[in-house]
């Protein structure tokens, strides 16, 4: 007898519906799964069969052949567990439904018939809204996630006695309802604030320009200078996650599995900070079926990579194709899969081996040639993408003694955010979003100066020693201020303060 279910997988971020055909026969008692599954696929055969003896119902001991199609695409994970339990069910007359097309069965099984969570609720309720399937039902842990997609009946069951009631409609069962804008309003809080650092308000300028125009920034400055205190607050000063965005961002988490439990949106700016000694895969994802890397998991967030130099050469150099095309593709042998990644990269590091290089209460041990080598391991080309270098010294003991670090991050967001609508409407449909996208074509069309900042950018470039890349580096943070200060036009202030923010190449790469 043949018995059909419906179930779906992830393929990159985006899902897939898979049909679960289970046939069984007369026969020597057997349980083969074809469809390329892989090994915790194949395993499913264990668990199911514990699952339902366990449940007080009855395993047929025949020959179960269990095809998951399409056929030529590898399926992985443990989410057919569901769909193959019901279609075993339903061969020996246990289920009184034999149509189930309109009903989308996710979950993994465990040995007494209990649900577990499955990776990639979000992105298979997506597909199955998207192919007007009308049900979905999955582990109750899921069903938040799931039912943030509208227009579709999401069921969060506890185990496989539940799934066949709901099925046989013999108790009643409520979808799961989720107000996505009360969710994404509640869960944008964050536990930290710009008011909390004292001092560095050369630092904390820099940042907000940082922000404002999604300039990628490095800092550089002694231990205990507030670099990653600063950089944790990044996020906060970051104009809020639009409900598309919070989507697409709960999406990652979710197929990459670093959703919390219970979770339905991801509602705050990602802010992910890998340890230096991370791997290439780790950083922009890999595998034999290729998963999220950091520099997905911080899409519409903040990349932070302290300690800049101590990671591995290969390492940095895997960074140019996400910070320039907000993408990172990974080709394996039987795929290639495209995730986004767009993120404002900042970067921390100090100016020499022993941190104290420059500082003047405390002697450098450094040689001239080992600070070389030290700086040397960014690469031309890793900082070429970064627009803005801020120098920040120790704090001082009478800013660490103030009552108050200054604005909270709200009124610095307030700013940000009117500076990033001046931008949205210079750039309509040419699908820019920041000043810091700015090709060299549209940098020379909307960074007009006048001749004093000519002049003024002429002699900063000759006396500095500033390479032609700072130059456009230098009007593209010029024009991100005078949106800051609502001009309309660049002024010789501007331009003044987007190179200070570039002095860093003739004190350490010239």
């Amino acid at each position: 007898m043949l018995f059909k279910a419906l179930s779906a997988a992830v393929y990159g971020i985006d899902a897939y519906p898979v049909e679960v055909e289970v046939d069984i026969s007369a026969g020597l008692p057997n349980f083969t799964t074809v469809g390329l599954p892989d090994a915790a696929v194949r395993e499913s055969r264990e668990r199911i069969k514990s699952a339902i003896k366990n449940c007080g119902l009855d395993f047929p001991f025949q020959n179960i052949t269990v095809n998951l199609a399409p056929a030529d695409v590898k399926k992985e994970g443990s989410g057919f567990d569901l769909a193959i339990a019901l279609g075993i069910l339903g061969t020996t007359g246990v289920l009184l439904k034999t149509d189930l097309k309109n009903t989308l069965f996710l979950g993994e099984l465990s040995l007494d018939g209990g649900l577990r969570p499955i990776k990639g609720a979000l992105s298979i309720a997506a597909m199955t809204r998207q192919k007007s399937i009308q049900r979905m039902v999955l582990p109750v842990e899921n069903a938040s996630e799931a039912a943030v997609v509208e227009e579709l009946q999401v069921y969060g069951l506890r185990s496989l006695p539940e799934v066949l009631d709901f099925i046989n409609e013999t108790r009643e069962f409520t979808p799961a309802k989720v107000d996505s804008a009360a969710l994404l309003a509640q869960a944008s809080q964050y536990s930290v604030d710009f008011c909390d650092v004292k001092g560095q308000l050369h630092a904390k300028r820099a940042i907000e320009v940082a922000t404002a125009g999604g300039h990628n920034i490095l800092m550089i400055g002694p231990p205990g200078a507030g670099k990653t205190m600063l950089a944790k607050r990044i996020p906060t000063i970051l104009p809020p996650l639009t409900f598309d965005e919070a989507i697409q961002t709960t999406k990652i988490h979710s197929v990459a599995g670093v959703l919390e439990p219970g979770a339905g949106l991801v509602g705050t700016r990602p802010f992910r900070s890998p340890h230096h000694t991370i791997s290439d895969a780790g950083l922009i994802g890999g595998g034999a079926v290729p998963r999220p890397g950091e520099v997905s998991l911080a899409h519409n967030g903040v990349l932070f990579l302290d300690e800049l130099p101590e990671f591995q050469r290969n390492v940095l150099e895997v960074l140019r194709q996400p910070v320039e095309d907000g993408t990172v593709t990974i080709s394996r042998a039987a795929m290639s899969l495209t995730f986004p990644s767009r993120f404002m990269l900042a970067a921390a590091m100090n100016p020499c081996p022993c941190g104290f290089c420059n500082d003047p209460s405390r002697e450098c041990t450094c040689t001239p040639p080992i600070i070389q080598r030290y700086v040397s391991k960014i690469s031309g080309p890793l900082l070429d993408r970064i627009d803005i270098h801020i120098d920040m010294p120790a704090v001082r003991y009478q800013e660490l003694r103030q009552d108050s670090g200054g604005e909270s991050s709200d009124q610095i967001r307030e700013r940000v955010i009117k500076a990033r609508q001046r931008q949205l409407r210079r750039f309509p449909g040419e699908k820019i979003y920041c000043n810091a996208q700015m090709s060299s074509r549209q940098i020379r069309k909307y960074c007009n100066i006048s001749a004093d900042c000519e002049r003024l950018l002429e002699s900063a470039m000759t006396r500095l020693g500033l390479s032609a890349r700072a130059h456009d580096r230098i009007l593209k943070v010029a024009l991100t201020i005078s949106d800051l200060d609502a001009a309309d036009a660049i002024g010789t202030a501007h331009i003044s303060e987007a190179i200070q923010y570039r002095s860093l190449d003739r004190n350490y790469w010239a």
